[in-house]
């Protein structure tokens, strides 16, 4: 399990970066649950890492509104399957914290045949509406 978090092809988190805690899990697992440390809690500190650029730091700490993102994951009753949700689920957050901006929409006016289809719609209403007024 321990090793570098891929987050994407151009940003890959060493292992030194990741924090691990355990502890003792609620949830299923029967009595197991009372004696193994099955509850996984994943720190990464954004503002110190080196696997980002300065650019890709600013634009994540601003997204995520901390520099610290702390990621628990206690739904498995194993803690390598713990371990494995809570790196997906840091990877997951840290792709859409850096990914880049939507491009702008570039504003358009509507075709002179839409306009003239929307005004001669609602001339027919308009008329529609008339003629019933004047029954």
């Amino acid at each position: 399990m321990p090793g570098p978090l891929v987050v994407n092809a151009s940003v890959v988190i060493p292992d030194a970066e990741l924090v691990w805690r355990f502890s003792r899990s609620s949830g299923p697992g029967g009595q197991g649950v009372n004696t193994t440390d099955s509850r996984v809690e994943l720190t990464f500190d954004v503002a110190a890492s080196t696997a980002l650029s300065p650019a890709l730091k600013a634009r994540a700490v601003e997204r995520l509104g901390a520099a610290v993102i702390t990621i628990a994951a206690s739904e498995y009753r194993s803690q390598l399957r713990n371990r494995e949700a809570a790196e997906q689920r840091l990877a997951q957050r840290i792709r859409e914290a850096i990914a880049p901006p939507p491009k702008r929409r570039r504003p358009t006016k509507p075709s002179r045949g839409a306009v003239e289809r929307r005004i001669a719609g609602k001339k027919r209403r308009s008329d529609l509406k008339r003629l019933r007024r004047d029954l």
